[in-house]
């Protein structure tokens, strides 16, 4: 569903077709207004477009950095997955060994019986 959204940043409307809610998109502009209006009352004579421009290369550094962890994140998240794949690998491996050793000692058990068996006899 396209909701109509309308606007107001820096004293100019603005009208957006947009899938979010109208909230959200309320709640956008008025983050938008704050940092225009902080780097314009901080920085002497700077115009709004001076100040929108840079607010969109601090969020755009924001956005590349969380992109860049995000990588390091999935990065990491392969290897600790193939890290477990080995993991579950050698424990089926050593789980298989066990059964062939119980064996093996079952099968010396049977021989030691059948040596004491044949002693007593």
């Amino acid at each position: 569903m396209t909701n109509e959204v309308k606007v107001i940043i820096c004293g100019k409307e603005y009208k957006l077709r947009t899938s979010e809610s109208p909230n959200y998109v309320f709640a956008l502009a008025r983050s938008l207004e704050a940092k225009i209006d902080s780097i314009t009352n901080s920085a002497s004579g700077s115009s709004p477009y001076t100040a929108a421009i840079m607010v969109a290369l601090s969020l755009l550094d924001d956005l590349n950095k969380a992109n860049q962890r995000i990588d390091n994140i999935s990065s990491e998240t392969k290897s600790y997955v193939d890290e477990a794949g080995r993991s579950r690998i050698e424990r089926d491996a050593a789980l298989k060994e066990i059964e062939v050793l119980k064996s093996k000692i079952d099968q010396l058990e049977n021989v030691v019986k059948l040596r004491q068996l044949r002693d007593s006899l």
